[in-house]
């Protein structure tokens, strides 16, 4: 069954002692603001762009955010925030798409390994974790728990994880954790080169 199909049950999140997911709301504008504002550097490398600008807004935020959300709902793709547990402060967040999501049809899509095929992909997982909860080593943690629980709750037999070549950090995590490089991913309105783990 593929993520976008409609009788697909989504999980409503993943609680560990350590961090929450749950979808993303517009009402998480100010806490997720406040990460990304921290984050800023590290996502301008990740997204291969402009965003966040310096003077950007938690109004914006919420925009954005609510498009999130209502993408969601849509089961276009699938947002969540990363939580801490008693979810006062953002630590991340986690986006998941199926491959036929807009932007990924548009892409250029290199096999780099023997025999993968993209089309057979069940999941393309995005993330990123807060600046100052990556000395702790909480993104490891937080791969970790997200391969089982797409393994188990969302029962998807290949996902695949996206960074940018760019980002060092999330480069060697992914590679630390065992994942190996399948594809490179090129979109056409961003300069940099994605690669793409399983």
């Amino acid at each position: 069954m593929s993520l976008d199909d409609p009788r697909r049950n989504i999980p409503a999140g993943l609680k560990t002692d350590e961090f929450l997911l749950r979808p993303i709301l517009a009402s998480d504008a100010a806490r997720d603001h406040e990460a990304v504002m921290e984050t800023r550097v590290d996502l301008r490398v990740w997204e291969q762009s402009s965003w966040p600008e310096d003077d950007f807004t938690v109004e914006a935020n919420r925009e954005d955010l609510a498009n999130l959300e209502q993408r969601h709902l849509e089961r276009r793709a699938f947002t969540y925030t990363v939580l801490a547990p008693d979810e006062t402060d953002c630590l991340g967040c986690v986006y998941v798409f199926p491959t036929t999501a807009t932007f990924l049809a548009k892409a250029t899509v290199t096999p780099v390994a023997a025999n993968p095929v993209w089309t057979e992909i069940d999941a393309v997982i995005y993330f990123w974790v807060r600046q100052s909860r990556i000395a702790s080593d909480m993104d490891t943690r937080l791969l970790e728990a997200m391969r089982t629980w797409f393994d188990e709750r969302w029962e998807l037999t290949r996902t695949v994880f996206v960074t940018n070549q760019q980002f060092e950090h999330q480069v060697r995590l992914l590679e630390s954790a065992r994942l190996h490089l399948q594809f490179e991913l090129r979109e056409p309105s961003k300069p940099g080169t994605y690669l793409v783990y399983g």
